[in-house]
């Protein structure tokens, strides 16, 4: 992965994220896709599901798809710049780039058997997300992610020229269900712990960015799902927004609690900067000190 150093002043892009998540025989286990090389964002990349906010998930009759009141959604975002319905149209933007790219849906309608395969079919035939789940009557299932954290890309990147403001979520594949790359905007998926993504990372065999490296070090202090969503319901998702800086030749990106940080309580267990050298982003004292 090559470093950016160019400065982007364009506001970031509202996205949403879902970290898919299963309990495996060796402990937890997260979904990862590899980015087609050809993409503009992250090309080559291992990444979780996701993607921009579209003006289409606004729209959306919400009422009669959501299965919370847009004043839950709103409050469990902690973020009280937006009103309620763009953070409705941030949970409609995760759970339809998580059905898009991975095939998972989190939806329920009648009959329930067969309705991921039938709304895939039909979004194949050309129609929208919101014109699938008004065809099948579905409803999606909100309560199935939980907000995690809030990333925001700063004015200075360090890894692509685009910025986003994205909403990464953690939740459990349903039952049922099997979570697959779309052989157009990803090429591979995996399940791998977190530690093990880290590991494979390290031994250049994936590549990862930054927020992709720093919520798997957060997601390895945890045994299982359980533990996961749990964490994640006891707290508001923090925000992140990395400043990096220039330091004996390298760039380093520091986060919340970091000394050169201008947020002084640190909002993500493991280290707090990430350095690029060896042609990747590290911690400062090796690999061990993402667990530490």
């Amino acid at each position: 992965m090559e470093l950016n150093l160019e400065t982007v002043t364009t506001p970031p892009r509202p996205a949403a994220t879902v970290v898919l998540l299963r309990d495996a025989p060796a402990g937890l286990e997260v979904f990862l896709m590899k980015r087609h090389g050809l993409s503009d964002v992250l090309g080559g990349a291992y990444v979780f599901p996701g993607g921009k906010v579209d003006a289409a998930d606004a729209e959306l009759d919400m009422a009669t798809h959501l299965d919370q009141p847009l004043a839950l959604l709103h409050a469990g975002l902690n973020e009280p710049e937006i009103d309620q319905r763009t953070a409705g149209a941030v949970y409609v933007a995760a759970l339809r780039e998580a059905f898009e790219e991975s095939g998972v849906l989190f939806a329920d309608g009648q009959p329930p058997s067969g309705l991921a395969d039938r709304a895939a079919a039909l979004l194949r035939e050309g129609l929208g997300f919101n014109a699938v789940l008004a065809q099948l009557a579905l409803r999606l299932q909100t309560l199935g992610i939980v907000p995690w954290s809030r990333w925001i890309t700063p004015v200075t990147p360090s890894v692509t020229n685009k910025r986003f403001d994205t909403r990464f979520f953690v939740a459990a594949v349903p039952g049922g269900q099997v979570a697959s790359h779309d052989n157009f905007e990803t090429t591979e998926s995996v399940w791998l712990s977190p530690r093990h993504a880290l590991q494979q990372y390290w031994d250049r065999q994936i590549e990862l960015a930054p927020p992709q490296i720093m919520s798997l070090a957060h997601l390895s202090r945890h045994a299982g799902v359980a533990s996961v969503l749990a964490a994640a319901r006891a707290r508001l998702p923090p925000v992140i927004q990395p400043e990096p800086f220039d330091h004996e030749g390298q760039r380093v990106i520091c986060y919340p609690g970091d000394a050169r940080h201008s947020v002084r309580e640190q909002a993500l267990p493991g280290p707090t900067r990430l350095a690029y050298r060896n042609k990747r982003f590290e911690p400062e004292n090796g690999f061990e000190a993402l667990f530490g």
